[in-house]
């Protein structure tokens, strides 16, 4: 693997630790996951990563949104094995993506959501990664994918309506197309 450049690292570190503040922030005091062991725990899967996501800034931030998605979802479903064997503690993170706090339970449901709307528009559920667990904002996210910044907005509206009505639907136990 190709060691990543200082100033890369530097940069990365940076705004993963500011996004990772930003989304533990509604934890609870003493809670188990802290912003800069998430942003450790990204970078050593970055850094274990063999597909060299360091060669340029857009995809070293599509592999740092995949890893924090993929740490968080694995913490809120070790949250919820723990509360089946006793006692019940709610764990919200600040969801933009809903427009309200969701809990353990629903940031598995998002995670399924997209898994399913991946099969559907692959761009923009990147888009959706890259938005809400990389915090990149439409121009990044724009560049990083070689789209134009209206392409992005497009999208993001589209896959926000879509995850919502599978959520919505998954909750309420219905099928979803």
């Amino acid at each position: 693997m190709q060691d990543p450049p200082p100033e890369l690292i530097s940069e990365v570190y940076t705004q993963l630790r500011r996004l990772a503040a930003h989304r533990m922030a509604s934890e609870p005091a003493g809670h188990t996951l802290q912003p800069t062991a998430l942003v450790h725990e990204v970078y050593l899967r970055l850094s274990n990563d063999r597909s060299s996501p360091w060669q340029d800034r857009g995809r070293l931030f599509a592999a740092a949104s995949l890893a924090m998605r993929r740490i968080l979802v694995d913490h809120a479903r070790n949250r919820k094995s723990l509360r089946r064997g006793g006692g019940h503690e709610r764990v919200a993170l600040d969801v933009e993506l809903l427009g309200k706090t969701i809990d353990a339970d629903e940031i598995l449901d998002l995670d399924q959501a997209l898994i399913e709307f991946a099969k559907v528009d692959a761009r923009a559920a990147q888009i959706v990664e890259l938005r809400y667990f990389g915090g990149l904002s439409e121009e990044e996210i724009a560049a990083s994918l070689n789209v134009a910044p209206r392409t992005v907005r497009r999208d993001w509206v589209g896959a926000r309506l879509w995850l919502f009505q599978w959520i919505k639907a998954s909750q309420e136990g219905s099928d979803v197309e």
